[in-house]
């Protein structure tokens, strides 16, 4: 920038460690020191200098927010214009784009990973290091920290850092501790080479104490090996002895607990020095830190936590006259009381009155604490009663449980008459521990749900609403509400229909859920009139459908067909108009199945017929609703199958049926002695019962497969599914065992799953089916030889016995709380998704596939992406050419890698052979691995499309043969293309 006087040679630098102007080269300054400068500039020398923080007043570099750039743009863009603008920086030595620079990468560290040429971009940052200015080289030292991700192993960073922490710059050293912070974590060399560095420095006397504090928390990351890990450890002890005051204790035992946590090594030794420092320390800071690395501690080691550890904690919570603390105490034990810590506190230990008088301190402070003026405190004793009630099953525990229901109680009083935050909060854990206490211990259900609709009438609306949750919770569960309950909550719910605000509205929905969970089997019609006359006075809607959500996740199809119906002619938008009319076909086609009885097999099929009528009818009308933003795939799947599947149930019938219409004819014994196959001497009916039993195998695969799609579904709707699956894999089972092979039937593998805990009503509707056919065809097998009227009845009866539970549509037909996507880019890609990639037939292709993982509001809800698969296959579509013999390897491609994604990112190559001349098809399909290994094939699938084409010297070498040409100019020919 040129100067005011004229002078060409003349450029004002602003340099920030002095101030101040002077000439590009020259040592000597034109204005003096503390001289004028530019506000922005100031401002962000003392951002710099305070902390290394950035200017709230910041521009933002002229770069794209990396979350608006497509998948590899924001680390290109990033990488592309870091150089220009650090070369501006360098030259001009402005520390304000720098700190503009340092503010993007940081916002972009979940794209960093996307850098393709990240040597240039490390040599263009790295190059400001050996500036003369300290801020600058701070600066360029949060640049490098921030980007440890992707150059963990980088030595010469390595080094600047270490060179850093040795200047005289505070602005400088904080910057170098930052960095070597983010190192430490990514690289084990650098964590092992700078552990040795840092312990000097912190015991060094010409060190600062608040430069300790900011030292010390770099050796949580020495955990890379036991070692390392132990020699941070025995620092941190000295430190801990060595430096009593409260800010230095409590960062070390911080440190400390971060180390073990991470190490995983000497937890025991953690948990006890915090337990003495919570003991024995009378300041109320440390104690409040170690309880709060105490908690750390329990929720990633519990089982590390003996009898004793729990038994001092349990202590000291007596003791201490501070409600902060003992609330601070409890939640620690609250939590513990939740895991297997609680199996080891109360386990029988070979001992003596003192260790059976000990293991009963917890229950003691836990009966304190039920009936605290503290509702935190009090919320804490009943879970911690709650948890012990429901672990420690195999003990005698009725006074602990009289104790939790009467603690439950008292805090439902309390808190549903109060409308704070906080005393919701309670009251949602006080519900919480009444569904688990009812859950493990089914004998008090009654006396809880009692106390819930006795105090149903005087709760405020929010408090009700959670009471009403609990309540269908419960009964979900065991079937608690009797009749006379019912009409309890049915006066409740006119007296709430004389209002119209938003809470009613939701109290109305909470309400209707219980009264469909209390009568699953029928609802009379006096509750259909009261539910449909308060519909009509004050809720809108919304509220309506709702209700008629719920109704059809209870299997009330009748009352959801009639909502449907009325809600249709509320919709302002086509799509919605198919929606509901599609849910009320199907509702209507699930309550023609209702109609079913027992031994009259013809009304059962026209009863099927009318149901496929209505479903068929509802399948378009879905298939209308659905947009290219929401395809409705799992929708239109699950009502697919259902359609497949009361089809195959029709089928069958008519093929029991035919037993009588049909007989098998006189000389079938004949028959089945001259062909060998015993099945022939029953006729024509043990060809069709082949079938329907592998087209009930092939349903249950298809139900499979829905079940492996439905990533983001919730568990009660992936368990609808499995027992869709498991009614088809029955009936095949039951075809088998009746007709077609009756010795080899296998009853055992069955029989074993009716013993598992169920979640619903339908569940438990379902299992109780299953069992009784099981039962029956299993006592038919042994007494009967097939095939008789017996075995087709009792085929007939089991397929009418699985059509009269009323179908569940679960949440995940209506909504979708989770929602995970996967968006893949491949490489190298054609311009025009038809046109081929072109490759030579003596090349392999590189075929780079990059993703994206994308979540919606709640990412990780149900399940989290643990790793994922990418399978690459190739097809060829059609040749061109001659053809010629090719090794059997090299026909094909079938390729398979699994990733780990890296902040939602992940990244592999692939490598190609096309020997044979022609058009292939090349398909990219990936699905997801969870935490638990399960595999869910989420898609998506990609194709593209690669041209194998000759290779010009192979292509030569056949026209020289074909015109006969000798084999020295061949060889001569040879020689060139190679030095080509």
């Amino acid at each position: 920038m040129r100067g005011v006087g004229g002078d060409g040679g003349w450029r004002r630098e602003v340099v920030p460690g002095r101030g101040g102007v002077r000439r590009a080269g020259a040592g000597r300054q034109l204005r003096p020191h503390g001289a004028r400068q530019g506000p922005a500039v100031r401002e962000a020398r003392r951002a710099v200098r305070s902390r290394g923080a950035l200017p709230a007043a910041v521009p933002e570099v002229p770069l794209p927010h990396p979350h608006q750039l497509r998948l590899p743009q924001a680390g290109r863009r990033l990488q592309g214009r870091q150089p220009d603008k650090d070369k501006h920086v360098s030259s001009d030595r402005n520390n304000f784009l720098r700190l503009c620079v340092l503010k993007v990468t940081q916002q972009s560290e979940k794209h960093l990973e996307k850098i393709l040429n990240v040597d240039e971009f490390v040599k263009r940052v790295f190059s400001v290091i050996h500036s003369n200015d300290p801020v600058a080289r701070a600066i360029t030292l949060r640049m490098l920290g921030s980007m440890a991700s992707i150059i963990p192993e980088r030595k010469n960073a390595h080094h600047s850092i270490r060179q850093s922490l040795d200047s005289h710059d505070n602005v400088e050293v904080e910057a170098a501790i930052f960095a070597a912070a983010n190192f430490s974590a990514q690289s084990k060399d650098f964590a092992a080479g700078i552990c040795n560095k840092i312990s000097e420095m912190i015991q060094g006397l010409a060190t600062p104490v608040d430069l300790k504090l900011k030292l010390i928390p770099i050796l949580q990351h020495m955990h890379h090996d036991a070692s390392l890990a132990s020699s941070s450890r025995q620092l941190l002890q000295q430190l801990v002895t060595s430096y009593p005051s409260t800010k230095m204790v409590i960062v070390t035992l911080h440190t400390f607990t971060l180390l073990a946590a991470s190490s995983l090594v000497d937890i025991p030794k953690q948990v006890q020095l915090l337990l003495q420092y919570l003991k024995n320390d009378p300041r109320k800071a440390v104690k409040r830190l170690a309880i709060q690395d105490l908690k750390l501690l329990a929720n990633k080691t519990p089982h590390t936590w003996t009898r004793e550890n729990i038994q001092a904690l349990c202590e000291s919570a007596l003791h201490t006259p501070y409600d902060s603390l003992k609330l601070g105490m409890l939640s620690v034990l609250s939590t513990l009381s939740g895991t297997i810590a609680i199996k080891q506190y109360f386990s029988s230990a070979p001992g003596t009155a003192a260790t059976t008088a000990r293991s009963f301190d917890l229950v003691k402070l836990a009966q304190e604490c039920c009936y605290h003026n503290n509702r935190g405190i009090a919320a804490h004793g009943v879970r911690i009663l709650t948890n012990i009630s429901a672990s420690c099953q195999e003990k005698d525990l009725l006074p602990l449980e009289q104790d939790a229901v009467f603690g439950l109680e008292s805090l439902l009083v309390l808190c549903s008459q109060d409308g704070s935050p906080g005393a919701q909060a309670t009251l949602k854990i006080t519900l919480t521990c009444m569904v688990k206490l009812v859950k493990s211990r089914p004998h008090l259900s009654q006396s809880v749900v009692e106390s819930l609709l006795t105090q149903l009438h005087s709760a405020q609306d929010a408090a009700r609403i959670l009471m009403c949750h609990c309540l269908a919770a419960i009964a979900m569960q065991l079937p608690v509400l009797a009749d006379g309950m019912l009409g309890d909550l049915m006066d409740l719910y006119k007296v709430i229909g004389r209002s119209a605000t938003d809470k009613k509205q939701e109290l109305l929905v909470s309400l209707a859920t219980v009264i469909f969970v209390s009568s699953q089997k029928a609802l009379s019609s006096e509750i259909k009139t009261v539910i449909k006359q308060q519909l009509e006075n004050v809720s809108n809607g919304w509220t309506a459908y709702r209700i008629a959500r719920q109704a059809s996740r209870m299997g009330n199809h009748d009352m959801a067909r009639e909502l449907y119906q009325s809600l249709l002619t509320q919709v302002a938008s086509e799509h919605f108009y198919f929606w509901l009319n599609s849910l009320k076909e199907f509702s209507h086609a699930e309550q023609c199945l209702t109609g079913l009885q027992e031994d009259n097999y013809s009304s059962a099929l026209s009863c099927i017929a009318e149901a496929l009528k209505s479903y068929h009818k509802g399948i378009a009308s879905l298939t209308a609703a659905s947009t290219p933003l929401n395809p409705l795939s799992f929708q239109c799947g699950f009502v697919k199958l259902r359609i497949d599947l009361l089809q195959a149930f029709s089928q069958l019938i008519c093929t029991c049926n035919s037993l009588k219409t049909s007989p098998p004819p006189a000389i079938a014994t004949t028959i089945a002695m001259t062909s060998g196959n015993d099945l022939q001497r029953c006729g024509r009916i043990s060809n069709q019962m082949k079938l329907s039993m592998e087209e009930f195998r092939n349903l249950a695969a298809r139900y499979g497969d829905l079940y492996q799609s439905s990533f983001d579904a919730d568990s009660a709707t992936l368990r609808n599914v499995e027992l869709q699956q498991q009614s088809c894999l029955l009936i095949s089972h039951a075809i088998e065992a009746l007709i077609l092979d009756p010795e080899s039937a296998n009853f055992q593998e069955y029989t074993s799953n009716g013993t598992a805990h169920v979640e619903s009503e339908y569940e438990r509707r379902m299992m109780s089916v299953f069992n009784r056919v099981l039962e029956e065809v299993e006592s038919l097998n042994r007494k009967y030889a097939p095939v008789s009227y017996l075995h087709t009845a009792c085929l007939c009866s089991a397929v009418i016995a699985l059509l009269k539970v009323p179908l569940s549509f679960q949440r995940y037909f209506f909504q979708k709380l989770q929602s995970t996507s996967i968006k893949l880019a491949l490489s190298p890609s054609p311009r025009n998704p038809a046109e081929p990639i072109a490759v030579q037939n003596n090349q392999q292709l590189a075929l780079k596939v990059e993703g994206v993982v994308q979540h919606g509001s709640k990412p990780g809800l149900f399940r989290k992406i643990q790793s994922v698969c990418l399978n690459v296959s190739s097809v060829l579509q059609s040749k061109s050419g001659q053809d010629y013999k090719i090794p059997i390897d090299n026909m094909s491609n079938e390729m398979e890698q699994r990733v780990e994604p890296h902040n939602d990112y992940f990244s592999t190559q692939f490598l190609l052979n096309f020997v044979i001349l022609g058009t292939h098809n090349i398909t990219v399909e990936s699905s997801v691995i969870d935490s638990n290994g399960i595999v869910w094939k989420t898609g998506p699938k990609t194709t593209i499309f690669v041209k194998s084409l000759e290779d010009p010297y192979s292509q030569q070498v056949r026209l020289q043969q074909q015109q006969g040409q000798p084999s020295s100019q061949q060889q001569q020919q040879r020689i060139a293309y190679s030095r080509f």
